[in-house]
Parts: structure tokens; C-alpha cells; sequence
């Protein structure tokens, strides 16, 4: 799916992109860095984040705000109650969940 997704922005690209992504088994698989020179051809660079940079991925910083601040400890009870529960903090984020940097 990832390949799909990448593929597919590559058909849209008009200059030179660079894509950063971090070094999840995913985006680390042979699978992935076997495709590097094709998109590079199409004008699409991979810039990887060193290795646990949680601080330059933005995603582990909204992870953090819904682990330690929004996420309820009930949510826990079980699998369901926490799916509603981050499917909730996703629904309302920028209305009711608001991570301000000021």
C-alpha cells in the first residue's frame, strides 16, 4: 500500500521533491529501497530521519499529546473502548484537541 501511495504521488510530481520518512520496518524493507532509484528517476528523493529522531517525526508529538494528555486511563479498558476513544481525539483534533507550540 505504501508503495502504491508513493507511486502514485510520483505521477503528480512537476520539480524535484524530497519525501522524509522515518525508519519503520516499512520504509526500511528492501522492498521500498529496491523502488529509491525508479522514483529518484521520476524526480522523487527518500530523505530518511536518523534513527529514533522522535523529536523531527511531528507524528510522535501527536502521539505523545494523546498518550499523556488527551487519552483517558478508562480508554484502556479494552480494545474497543480504546479505538472509540483515539477514533474521538481524531475526530475532534483542532477543534476540541488543540496542541498549541506558543
Amino acid at each position: 500500500m505504501v508503495y502504491a501511495c508513493i507511486d502514485k504521488f510520483c505521477e503528480t510530481l512537476k520539480n524535484q521533491t524530497v519525501l522524509v520518512i522515518d525508519n519503520s520496518s516499512i520504509h526500511t524493507s528492501n522492498a521500498l529501497l529496491d523502488k529509491q532509484e525508479e522514483w529518484k528517476d521520476k524526480g522523487l528523493t527518500l530523505f530518511f530521519l536518523p534513527t529514533y529522531s522522535p523529536e523531527l517525526n511531528i507524528i510522535e508529538r501527536l502521539w505523545r499529546f494523546i498518550k499523556y494528555q488527551w487519552l483517558q486511563i478508562d480508554a484502556y479498558s479494552s480494545w474497543e473502548s480504546l479505538v472509540e476513544a483515539v477514533e474521538n481525539i481524531f475526530r475532534n483534533f483542532g477543534d476540541k484537541y488543540i496542541i498549541n507550540f506558543a
